[in-house]
């Protein structure tokens, strides 16, 4: 005879089956869930707590935390506007679309919640969900549907509070909200750029949901971003950040941790650190970098800045288009190279990421940039990565920026070769000789006017990408002369092409040594898989 034990043995299992977690991972989890059965109302800190306590299949991630942690913020009533941006599918609707109402009305259970999507249909769902939540756990937090309007799009609790959902393009009438939440007001790229769509989307937030708002209600707006003027970067327009003296608190949560150029981590992440993903071991920090690398590989430049980066740049005004830079691609190139040289833009001057590029000029008088190796970098570990890639490449050149520094910069510089010459020495028994020529390289104007007479060349199909290069490539293609970030790899690339380009004009830009010969060096004699690798 079965007991009820063997039942629930059963049960472990088929959660661990069908959410893919280890059976005793489900079963702790099961059996803090029942450890928590019959918690008092309100006692959960908030939605991703309570949704643990509930749901033996949901982990508890940092990205979903600082998720939750804006709901509890919200409802201490420090901050009535905030707004989250993450990439697709890192979990972030079931945390604060679906969990966040739920745990809303444990607090206050008299409270009306309006949920908008961008689709009516889509916002339906999420109130069915929340609807499915209160009849299952509802009763122990002395939440009960009422019987009178219980619909999926429209119900209430007898304690007066309830949930309304609605579309961007319909809004919602008739209700008051004691709190709005936006969950993904903008449904794909073409709506995004739709200047029609994206009109109507804010007559809809700025005329009909504002007005529903009761006095002091606040307002969550979760979307992965477009546009610059998607809806979160419209209401930042008119309302401001609170890191700029503004209203809105914003939550970004980029794909790669980027804080040199969006500032601190709100998951306090090194650059380059992955967001963890729902579906990944919370521990596989490699899977989770590697899921994200493969969504970039497979994303536009512009798609990954915006959906992936919370970076969204405007389709018009780059420095050059994406379609030149995909023309550009040249990545078993017919010309073998002449010229090997290695370009830096260190980091400094409040800036932590070192721009390194390696590259080459070709037999056909082209310009191919080979290598990227930036990164955020102290002063001794970008002169290492420079003098390694140098001299994987054989470069005959180190070229640098020596505007700060120069003379820290080229002693850097000397200190990393020799160090690495040395380790060599013991590790092979064959010292690396003696260094590239080092090229100091004074920029005489900004970096716009510098970068322009580059991108030019690329149009005129005087420079090639010998080698996928997508951090680069985005980098040309979204900053601005108004952004406050710095480009340290369109620096380097810059500073690598007048080294070894003839540029017109290029004096009156930068002023360095000639550096334009065109005899063969010592990279003549390295092969193809090496110049390619």
């Amino acid at each position: 005879m079965r007991s009820p034990g063997d039942d629930l043995k059963d049960e472990i299992v088929t959660l661990a089956s069908k959410y893919g977690v280890p059976i005793d991972q489900a079963a702790a989890r099961v059996a803090e869930a029942c450890a928590r059965i019959g918690r008092p109302l309100g006692d959960a800190r908030d939605p991703l707590d309570l949704a643990t306590s509930l749901d033996p299949t949901i982990v508890a991630r940092p990205h979903l935390q600082a998720i939750a942690d804006a709901f509890a913020q919200v409802l201490a009533r420090g901050i009535d506007r905030i707004i989250i941006t993450t990439p697709p599918q890192v979990g972030k609707t079931t945390v604060a679309a679906i969990w966040g109402p739920l745990w809303w009305l444990t607090h206050r259970p008299a409270d009306r919640i309006i949920l908008v999507s961008y689709g009516a249909d889509l916002a339906r769902s999420r109130g069915r969900a929340v609807r499915r939540l209160i009849t299952r756990h509802g009763a122990r937090y002395g939440l009960v549907l009422d019987p009178e309007l219980r619909r999926a799009d429209d119900w209430l609790l007898t304690t007066g509070g309830g949930l309304r959902t609605g579309g961007m393009a319909t809004g919602v009438t008739g209700v008051p909200a004691d709190l709005l939440v936006i969950d993904d007001p903008h449904k794909d790229r073409a709506e995004a750029d739709s200047h029609q769509v994206k009109e109507a989307i804010w007559e809809t937030y700025s005329s009909t949901l504002l007005s529903r708002l009761s006095p002091g209600a606040p307002i969550i707006l979760i979307q992965t971003r477009w546009a610059p003027d998607d809806l979160a970067g419209r209401v930042l327009s008119e309302e401001g950040s609170r890191e700029t003296g503004g209203r809105w608190l914003v939550i970004h949560l980029p794909a790669v941790a980027s804080p040199d150029r969006f500032g601190p981590d709100p998951l306090g992440r090194a650059p380059g650190d992955p967001l963890p993903h729902p579906k990944i071991a919370p521990a596989d920090t490699a899977a989770a970098r590697a899921h994200w690398a493969d969504k970039q590989r497979t994303s536009t430049v512009r798609d990954w800045a915006s959906l992936y980066q919370g970076d969204p740049q405007p389709p018009e005004g780059q420095l050059v288009q994406e379609e030149l830079l995909r023309a550009r691609r040249h990545y078993q190139p017919d010309a073998q190279p002449r010229t090997v040289a290695v370009a830096v833009d260190p980091s400094g001057g409040g800036r932590d990421t070192a721009g390194i590029i390696g590259g080459w000029l070709g037999t056909d008088n082209r310009l191919y940039w080979s290598d990227d190796v930036s990164g955020a970098m102290s002063p001794d570990e970008w002169a290492r990565a420079a003098c390694q890639l140098a001299h994987d490449l054989a470069a005959d050149r180190i070229i640098y920026e020596a505007n700060y520094g120069r003379d820290m910069v080229r002693l850097a510089i000397r200190t990393a070769w020799d160090a690495l010459s040395r380790q060599a020495q013991t590790d092979t028994g064959t010292s690396w000789g003696l260094p590239p020529r080092l090229e100091p390289v004074h920029s005489r104007r900004g970096k716009l006017l510098r970068a322009e007479p580059i991108a030019q060349q690329l149009a005129e199909d005087r420079i090639r990408l010998a080698a996928p290069l997508l951090d680069l490539e985005a980098e040309w293609l979204t900053w601005r002369p108004t952004d406050t970030w710095s480009p340290g790899r369109i620096d380097a690339s810059v500073h690598l092409a007048y080294a070894l380009l003839p540029v017109p004009g290029a004096s009156a830009v930068v002023s360095s040594p000639a550096a334009h010969q065109l005899e063969p060096t010592r990279a003549s004699t390295l092969t193809r898989h090496q110049i390619q690798r």
